[in-house]
C-alpha cells in the first residue's frame, strides 16, 4: 500500500474516539520513514478534520531519545550507536504513555541532526493534537521495553524498500553528516545492516506494510 491519500485517511480513521491515538512508523534504517511521516503530517495539517486546526496531529520522534554521546562513552556502545541498547528505551515509553493519556501539552525531546545529538523538550505536542505520529526502529521487536512501547500504539506501519537503494541512502546520510565516503560504508556494513537484518526479522508483526518512498 503506497498511496498517500489512502493512508492518510487509514490514520485518520485511528483518531474518530476523541481521545489522543498513536500511530507508529517503523522499517530498517534508511528505509524512509521519517520521510512517509513528512508527507502524512503535511496532508494531515493541510486537510484536517471538520473543526480541527493543524495542530490535530502531532509528531514524536524515536530519534530524541538516542542516548547522548557522553553516555555511549560511558557505557562503550558509540562504536555502534543506533543499536536498540542505545536508546534510552524507558523514557520513550514514558513519554508516549504521557502523550497518550495527558491532556494538556506534553515536550518530548528532539533529535539534531547537525550535531547528532538529543535536544530536550525540543517538540511540544499541543492540547489540540488527536493524532501522534511516532517512528522508529526497533517499534516490533519482543524483548525489553520494545513491547511495552508497541502496547501504547494504535497501529504500527512497516515502511519497506529494497536493500540496495536503502544502503546508497545510509551511506549519503552518513557522508552528509561529516563522515568520509569509506567511513560511511564501513559503518552501515558493520552497524546499519545488523540493525536492519533484527528490524526485518519482525516485519509481519506490522498492522500494514508500506513501500518506502522513492
Amino acid at each position: 500500500m503506497t498511496d498517500l491519500r489512502a493512508l492518510a485517511d487509514r490514520a485518520e480513521g485511528l483518531a474518530t474516539t476523541g481521545s489522543r491515538v498513536l500511530l507508529g512508523i517503523t522499517g530498517p534504517p534508511g528505509a524512509g520513514k521519517s520521510t512517509l511521516v513528512e508527507e502524512l503530517l503535511e496532508l494531515l495539517r493541510r486537510e484536517p478534520p471538520d473543526g480541527a486546526t493543524a495542530e490535530w496531529v502531532a509528531h514524536v520522534p524515536m530519534d530524541g531519545f538516542h542516548l547522548a554521546d557522553v553516555q555511549l562513552d560511558r557505557l562503550r556502545r558509540r562504536d555502534r550507536k543506533g543499536a536498540p541498547d542505545t536508546f534510552d528505551t524507558a523514557g520513550y515509553v514514558a513519554a508516549l504513555r504521557r502523550v497518550r493519556d495527558e491532556t494538556a501539552t506534553v515536550y518530548v525531546p528532539g533529535f539534531a541532526r547537525d550535531l547528532e545529538q538529543p535536544v530536550a523538550a525540543a517538540i511540544a505536542v499541543p492540547a489540540e493534537a488527536r493524532l501522534v505520529l511516532t517512528e522508529g526502529n526497533y517499534l516490533l521487536l519482543p524483548d525489553g521495553e520494545w513491547p511495552a512501547a508497541r502496547s501504547l500504539l494504535a497501529e504500527v506501519w512497516y515502511v519497506d524498500l529494497a536493500g540496495p537503494e536503502r544502503v546508497r541512502r545510509l551511506v549519503e546520510r552518513h557522508v552528509a553528516s561529516g563522515k568520509s565516503p569509506a567511513a560511511a560504508r564501513t559503518w552501515v556494513e558493520r552497524v546499519d545492516e545488523p540493525n536492519a537484518r533484527l528490524v526485518e526479522a519482525w516485519r509481519a508483526q506490522a498492522d500494514l506494510v508500506v513501500d518506502g518512498p522513492s
